[in-house]
């Protein structure tokens, strides 16, 4: 498969997920399509635009006739999808836009793929890969087994009935119609170009700004934190062998609760100060800038409303099936993701100015 349309490729795993392609790769001819919604950032790809390495274009994974000319026009063969909706709490407070981007919208690619791919005779070297969430599975007690892929659906936010609803209409294309597709459930993924609304980088910046760090309720929900490169990693894994039909959960075997992963950046953060004088001139808000520990900003605000207490991955299946594994130990991920947000000041000033929306 070397003619790839990424949709939500402007977002914070689909850009990655770019980046991982044109690093592992060569010969690829890559559409992305993003809607630039608040989350879609053309900033994300700004190398490989330079470099020419893709072709980019703004529109709606909802407008069917854009996505089938995509598809006819530039012989697409493999469709990865990561175009979503993902933020709970954005979920909870205005749920209709979770609905249309990830119910409708993943029908509308369904269907697109479905009329070109028929028309051209055959689905032969065609893949649809839906990236999906372990939140689809609900929540889990502090000592139940793992999600697995037989785990059954039990959604509980908004978000994620989306998801869950999109996952059932990926499978009912292949057993109905035959569409060749895959499907794969990550956990909690952080990393490089992640929108700072998530945990690790609205706490991040937080921190630098000398801004309190929100924890919901006591922070004892647990989370399996994945590197969004060892997530690529799989997604590649799951296209080059995985088996049409099948569903493959990627996770990092990394369980934490959101507290003690607040309290693992507070100290990272505490480090880098303590190392680099110029920081403290750079960040003089921060308390860590006055030798104060960055964890005196943690606040305990109400926990938000259906919080799910436990969330954990079994990669089994992609393990002994794909030969996936994670790479990146956690607190060296972390450490280097904390790197690249204090080196790209510049992305992330935007992003919070909002000018990357101009």
């Amino acid at each position: 498969m070397k003619n790839l349309l990424v949709t939500g490729g402007a977002g914070f795993i689909g850009a990655n997920f770019i980046h991982y392609l044109l690093s592992e790769q060569q010969g690829l001819n890559l559409i992305v399509l993003d809607a630039l919604t608040y989350a879609g950032n053309k900033q994300n790809l700004a190398t490989a635009l330079q470099q020419q390495a893709l072709t980019f274009v703004h529109g709606n994974i909802c407008d069917q006739p854009l996505v089938e000319k995509l598809l006819a026009e530039h012989n697409i063969d493999c469709i990865v999808h990561f175009a979503a909706e993902s933020h709970v709490d954005r979920s909870i407070t205005g749920p209709d836009a979770f609905i249309e981007a990830n119910v409708v919208g993943t029908h509308s690619l369904l269907k697109a793929a479905r009329t070109i791919w028929e028309k051209k005779g055959s689905y032969a070297g065609k893949r649809f890969h839906h990236v999906s969430t372990d939140e689809v599975y609900g929540t889990l007690g502090k000592t139940d087994p793992a999600f697995s892929e037989t785990t059954p659906y039990a959604p509980n936010s908004p978000y994620a009935a989306s998801k869950a609803a999109s996952d059932h209409l990926v499978r009912a294309y292949h057993h109905t119609y035959g569409l060749p597709v895959t499907t794969s459930n990550c956990s909690n993924n952080y990393g490089p170009y992640q929108f700072p609304e998530k945990l690790l980088p609205l706490c991040m910046l937080n921190i630098l700004n000398g801004k309190p760090l929100p924890i919901y309720g006591d922070g004892q929900q647990i989370r399996d934190w994945l590197h969004v490169e060892d997530h690529n990693r799989g997604i590649d894994l799951v296209l080059q062998k995985g088996e049409v039909g099948e569903t493959y959960n990627i996770g990092g075997n990394n369980e934490w609760a959101n507290l003690d992963v607040v309290k693992l950046l507070c100290n990272i953060l505490d480090e880098l100060f303590a190392e680099n004088a110029a920081l403290s001139q750079r960040f003089a808000n921060s308390p860590a800038a006055r030798n104060k520990p960055s964890a005196s900003l943690i606040s305990f605000v109400i926990d938000r409303p259906g919080h799910d207490t436990r969330y954990a991955i079994n990669p089994t299946k992609i393990s002994t099936r794909l030969g996936y594994s994670p790479k990146i130990v956690f607190k060296d991920g972390l450490r280097a993701t904390v790197d690249w947000y204090l080196t790209n000041e510049s992305w992330w000033q935007n992003v919070l100015d909002k000018s990357y929306l101009l």
